[in-house]
């Protein structure tokens, strides 16, 4: 079973509890012995950016050929 450590504990030794947090303990916090939160790791996800499965040439970071860059500028 976990122990509850106080609040007045968790204030003064808060670097100390997070880093055996970070380790992968759980740690719940409460007041007068009285649970109140838990600590628990973040667990740290790869989100995909966007919903495509595709890859970006690399010529699409080349500059705009002349006459296309006058097309987008609205230049005659």
């Amino acid at each position: 079973m976990t122990k509850v450590i106080n609040v007045h504990e968790a204030k003064a030794h808060l670097s100390e509890i997070l880093e055996r947090v970070r380790r992968g303990e759980e740690i719940i916090l409460g007041k007068y012995g009285k649970p109140y939160a838990r600590l628990i790791p973040v667990q740290r996800e790869r989100v995909p950016l966007g919903f495509l499965n595709i890859r970006v040439p690399e010529s699409f970071f080349e500059p705009l050929p002349e006459e296309e860059l006058k097309a987008w500028e609205g230049s005659p």
